[in-house]
């Protein structure tokens, strides 16, 4: 069965809107849910990430996740930072 230039040109008509409609749906959903802290503490004078994990019994990865644009290196006194997070 041989196929003619009229189909031909319907499937590739088809085949370019589909495209065009596929390329103009809004972004998807992040696959997770972001964090939100329930938790807050205020940074004591020489106060360090790990020392403030450690004293929450938090591991320093668990508290970095709940903290992510936290700099440990310039921790100051007064920042807030979050002890306990769940998700959204």
């Amino acid at each position: 069965m041989a196929i003619n230039r009229g189909t031909t040109a319907l499937v590739i008509a088809y085949l370019l809107v589909a495209v065009t409609l596929v390329d103009a749906l809004p972004p998807a959903l992040p696959l997770t849910l972001p964090l939100v802290c329930d938790k807050v503490h205020g940074v004591q004078k020489h106060e360090t990430c790990f020392a403030v994990s450690q004293a929450e019994g938090l591991s320093l990865k668990k508290f970095l996740r709940f903290n992510p644009n936290i700099n440990c290196n310039n921790l100051f006194i007064g920042q807030w930072v979050c002890l306990h997070a769940r998700r959204a």
